[in-house]
């Protein structure tokens, strides 16, 4: 829009309905003024001084802006609406340029705020775009600064500071607010044009259009004092609603790194580079600043942070995202088996993918596995847009999550798959209060049965049903599912027979047979093979393959061992990220506390096991508290790994009806900030539905006022009772 060097500048001021000056747009108030004129540079003419109030959705005005301004609600209510005043804006610039024989210009304001912090974050909010000349503009303090170097830093500078070191004769009182401000303004451009400086105006500030995807090296220098952390993100945010919630303020190509939580899903938080330290500054400002109805925490973060997420050394993803200003959306739940050609024939013709296959990137192991995540380039947002229609549509017997992702949670996901597991630490646990201790059985004899191919949504009622008549013949707490890496069902299960006879007949009746549209393999094997398998190890028709990174020694100790789950043996859900928010009373007569992992399992991250009591012989009854001190701090002691207490607060629901499931719960708390992983739904010894639920809130007083809120209402058909826990 401008060329190496302006021949018209419009001066331009505004102000908002609440703060002013160095606070202005920090308080998100809408715009109520805008005052402006013409200065042509060559003939030092002006054109006409215009002012023109604006109409706000919300008219109620600061106290400091009534008095400043000398504006009233009433006032403001015959203006126009921003969109309005701005057309009329352009017009009259337009006829004011006509008239002096110009025909371009750049905007010359007092500071950066009026620009940045409030026209544009304001058209984003009520989505109408800014014409190009509002992307471009001269910061007059940082002009004058560069004119005169003995004077007032560029911050510590005002138009009022500006004129009295010119000893520009110039009374404030006498004009109407803003038009004071334009006019004085003028007066230091004309000042700055004289002869003793010749000033030209020569590099304005940009802003920029969109928000540029890229890759981001961990050997990459980032300047601390560039990088923030946005806290309280919807969770389905993407890179492109981060940039819109910062409109306005320059970001670094590749700078907004969504961050993940230990299961691999975003938390809620960002790390954002912008390309200099004043543009950082400009935005801690909008820290509480309101993204759809939620209000986003802004605070200081470092480069070392930054790098740690969105940085990558793989030479296959820097590859990957070195094709530019491309749409990144992530598959999550593909078939171990998928292909290539599977995906590119999932995702059909109307969404190409950018390059083919070379747009596709699937996440493995390092032993070369695959995870079923995989990202995918489309070179457009409409491509992008077709493809996640196909959120939850079936490939092969699956249906495959999209999302839309960014280049950092490419690297972010890449460098957990490859480095270490997605769980780390055991998180408090759940347990049930089981009055007697009971054993998983250990030896030769072959008294279990290992189904294996269960569908990953199959629980403990598709089992008892799969089996039939034989579930009579199971042992009390005899149903062991078997967690993948990552805490969900692996489609492995173990159950406890008997006796031998029994499971050999249950083998043969129940191999190869269906549940729902999947066939389960049964196979009879003993506690011993049992439980090598929950520790990691594998049993196929070779024999068994001892656990990884367990040495053959321990290996052998293990085998003698049998695992003993006492009344405080802990429940494992892999939902269950739950705070250690009071401190339970353990029945005085429990066995001393004892972890079900032995040692050398707990560092392996292998087979996460969940035990499911199962009946016939079981209390009716049953309830679940978080793990005493004492399990907790034996199973650290244990593994020389730590347990820490998750951040939020917990909420007992009581009262449910049996078929609530986690979208009724969700939709429940709407507008409460949880998710899927903030729902633990409770189960009896028998499988079934409780009637509780436990959810942990983002923090203590969004766990109050949901109480508060929602105790005593219906759900369905029944009052749910609420309890802070």
């Amino acid at each position: 829009m401008t060329a190496s060097h302006s021949d018209s500048l419009v001066v331009l001021f505004g102000a908002t309905a609440g703060a002013y000056g160095a606070k202005l747009g920090s308080d998100e108030r809408e715009l109520i003024l805008l005052v402006w004129q013409v200065v042509d540079l060559h003939s030092k003419k002006v054109g006409t001084l215009h002012k023109s109030l604006v109409k706000a959705d919300n008219p109620e005005l600061s106290d400091p802006c009534r008095e400043v301004s000398g504006l009233t609600p009433e006032g403001l209510s015959k203006a126009e609406p921003l969109d309005r005043v701005l057309q009329q804006f352009s017009q009259l610039v337009s006829s004011d340029l006509k008239l002096l024989g110009r025909s371009s210009y750049t905007l010359c304001t007092d500071g950066q705020l009026l620009i940045r912090q409030v026209l544009h974050p304001e058209a984003s909010k009520k989505n109408f775009l800014l014409s190009d000349y509002f992307y471009s503009f001269y910061d007059l303090r940082k002009e004058f600064h560069m004119c005169y170097p003995n004077s007032a830093t560029v911050k510590d500078q005002t138009i009022k500071s500006m004129a009295e070191y010119l000893s520009l004769g110039t009374d404030e009182t006498e004009e109407d607010f803003g038009v004071w401000q334009v006019k004085t303004m003028v007066a230091i451009i004309f000042s700055m044009l004289s002869e003793t400086c010749s000033h030209l105006f020569t590099d304005p500030e940009t802003v920029k259009y969109k928000y540029e995807t890229g890759p981001c090296s961990k050997s990459e220098a980032v300047d601390s004092e560039t990088v923030i952390r946005a806290r309280g993100l919807p969770w389905q945010s993407s890179d492109q609603d981060i940039a819109r919630f910062f409109k306005g303020l320059n970001i670094a190509k590749g700078g907004v790194a969504l961050c993940l939580n230990a299961q691999g899903r975003r938390n809620g938080e960002a790390l954002v580079r912008f390309v200099s330290a004043e543009q950082r500054d400009l935005a801690l400002e909008r820290h509480k600043h309101h993204m759809g109805s939620r209000y986003i925490e802004v605070y200081k973060a470092t480069g070392e942070e930054f790098l740690k997420i969105a940085g990558g050394t793989s030479n296959e993803v820097a590859q990957f995202l070195s094709k530019e200003n491309q749409v990144i959306i992530r598959m999550r739940g593909l078939p171990f088996t998928a292909t290539q050609e599977d995906v590119l024939g999932f995702l059909g013709p109307e969404c190409p993918v950018t390059g083919g296959k070379e747009g596709l990137l699937f996440v493995k192991y390092p032993d070369g596995r695959p995870t079923g995540d995989a990202f995918v380039l489309f070179s457009c947002e409409e491509y992008a847009q077709n493809a996640l229609k196909k959120h939850k549509e079936i490939l092969g017997k699956r249906y495959i999550e999209l999302f839309r992702s960014t280049a950092a949670e490419v690297q972010q996901v890449l460098n957990r798959y490859m480095s270490t597991p997605l769980i780390p630490t055991l998180p408090t646990p759940i347990i049930p209060v089981i009055p007697p201790p009971y054993t998983i059985a250990t030896g030769s004899i072959r008294d279990c049965v290992r189904l294996r191919g269960l569908p990953y949504t199959a629980g403990i009622d598709d089992i008892l049903e799969f089996m039939g008549d034989a579930t009579g013949d199971i042992k009390p707490h005899g149903v062991h599912m078997v967690l993948n890496q990552q805490g969900r069902p692996s489609g492995d299960a173990f159950i406890q027979m008997k006796s031998a006879d029994k499971a050999f007949l249950v083998a043969q009746k129940c191999h190869k047979k269906m549940m729902k549209d999947r066939y389960v393999e049964v196979f009879q094997c003993s506690g011993e093979e049992m439980n090598f398998v929950l520790m990691g190890g594998t049993l196929n028709r070779s024999g068994l393959s001892p656990p990884p990174c367990l040495s053959p020694p321990a290996y052998a100790a293990f085998q003698t061992a049998a695992a003993v789950i006492p009344a405080e043996a802990a429940l494992y859900q892999p939902q269950a990220l739950l705070p250690t928010t009071r401190t339970p009373q353990a029945s005085a007569a429990a066995p001393q506390a004892v972890t079900y992992y032995p040692a050398q399992a707990a560092q392996l991250y292998m087979n996460y096991t969940a035990y499911y009591p199962s009946p016939p012989v079981s209390p009716t009854t049953v309830g679940y508290i978080t793990a005493p001190p004492a399990a907790v701090a034996a199973a650290a002691t244990a593994t020389h790994t730590p347990i820490l207490p998750q951040p939020g607060a917990l909420v007992r629901m009581q009262g449910l009806p049996y078929n609530t499931g986690m979208k009724e719960i969700l939709s429940f708390f709407q507008g409460y900030q949880l998710h899927t992983d903030s729902i633990l739904v409770l189960y009896n010894f028998s499988g079934r539905p409780s009637g509780e639920a436990l959810v942990t809130f983002p923090s203590l007083d969004l766990a109050k006022k949901a109480v508060a809120e929602k105790n005593g209402r219906l759900l369905g058909s029944r009052y749910v009772e609420l309890y802070l826990v």
